[in-house]
């Protein structure tokens, strides 16, 4: 079944009728708001966030903004309508340089940040962190043409950023609100489509819909579940909730690809590696997987063994 055939309405108090939060952990789920063109995404990332967070023991706030990106990439997948990435990167001359989460077709999170985090002290905000930045929006939908959408990093926060690049890319309607703790990340995102009918109809709809989107508070979504958070918001609206689809922290990273790289940096250059190190030794970034290569694996890789022929 593709999606529960269960319906927000002021009758129905579905809190009853689904999951309480912790089994919204590590989710996402579609809904869409009945006889109007609005669209929405929910999710709540706890032990996929953490297992990021275990890997790489980030400074409380750079964590947190961590948090923020990682549930952008999550809300934004279900924009890839065949396999391929979708990735939120920030770049800047802050203490962080670099933040990054991306999200695959089929729900799978990793990520990273870089910079220089000895002295952050109490900095906190967006403009603090990454100081001028700018915000990247990367579709890779494999077999298709990549697209990359890029606007600058100045508003208060990383929701208000991607409410300004769809209107800017795509020029649809869209809010967004992310939150963070030390426990989990969750976003709610919705977004206008274009008119299918009365055009003053739908404007009137979205205006309705999110006014009610804008009262929810970041203790709101961090403390209730999707169920609760959606009939605390549209109770009123007929609103109808899709199954959950399970998100997971998974790399990507592979020994064949680690070899494909070496490859790529030609013959001579990992032959001489190879002759100073004796043991070329290098680490994922985003899972710290190490992956070891002797002389005798080098050799391989660059004159690998001929079929015997028969």
């Amino acid at each position: 079944m593709d999606f529960a055939q269960i319906k927000v309405g002021p009758l129905q108090n579905i809190s009853t009728m689904l999951p309480m939060n912790n089994k919204d952990n590590d989710t996402l789920q579609r809904f869409i708001f009945e006889s109007t063109d609005i669209r929405g995404e929910i999710t709540t990332l706890s032990s996929s966030y953490l297992d990021l967070l275990a890997l790489q023991k980030y400074p409380p706030q750079v964590a947190l903004l961590f948090g923020e990106f990682l549930a952008a990439a999550s809300l934004l997948s279900s924009s890839l309508k065949h396999r391929g990435m979708i990735t939120v990167q920030a770049n800047g001359n802050g203490p962080i340089t670099a933040i990054m989460a991306e999200c695959s077709q089929d729900n799978k999170l990793r990520g990273i940040v870089r910079g220089n985090f000895d002295n952050l002290g109490d900095l906190s905000s967006l403009q603090e962190l990454l100081g001028k930045a700018t915000l990247a929006i990367t579709l890779e939908p494999e077999g298709r043409e990549r697209y990359q959408g890029v606007v600058p990093l100045d508003e208060d926060n990383l929701s208000k950023c991607l409410e300004f690049y769809f209107y800017q890319s795509e020029q649809l309607p869209t809010k967004i609100k992310l939150a963070s703790n030390s426990e989990a990340a969750t976003g709610l995102f919705i977004q206008q489509l274009p008119s299918s009918g009365d055009l003053e109809k739908s404007q009137e709809d979205w205006q309705r819909v999110s006014t009610l989107f804008e009262t929810l508070s970041c203790d709101e979504q961090l403390q209730l579940s999707h169920n609760d958070q959606l009939y605390r918001l549209f109770h009123e609206q007929e609103l109808r909730l899709f199954d959950a689809k399970p998100m997971q922290f998974s790399c990507s990273c592979s020994r064949q690809r680690t070899e494909n790289a070496l490859l790529s940096l030609g013959r001579t250059e990992v032959m001489e590696l190879s002759e100073e190190q004796g043991l070329i030794m290098i680490h994922c970034q985003f899972c710290s997987q190490e992956y070891r290569f002797t002389a005798a694996d080098v050799t391989q890789l660059f004159d690998p063994p001929q079929p015997l022929l028969h």
